[in-house]
């Protein structure tokens, strides 16, 4: 992946992930099924989020059974 920082125009990152909770039910059950890709900046450490696939039903079950 070629990325550029649009802050400090660094070509160094860090990639990583986060789950989040969606609403209704999964919120109130605090299911993370809303996986978002992040790209930080190693230089100055400005981070953005890509939104990634949602996890599939044994994902699911496995962050009920986890929480």
């Amino acid at each position: 992946m070629i990325y550029k920082c649009t802050k400090c125009n660094s070509t160094e990152y860090v990639e990583g992930k986060i789950r989040t909770t969606g609403s209704g039910l999964s919120r109130f059950l605090n299911l993370q099924n809303n996986l978002f890709i992040t790209i930080s900046c190693s230089k100055c450490g400005f981070t953005e989020l890509y939104k990634g696939k949602k996890s599939g039903k044994l994902g699911t079950v496995v962050d009920l059974f986890t929480n």
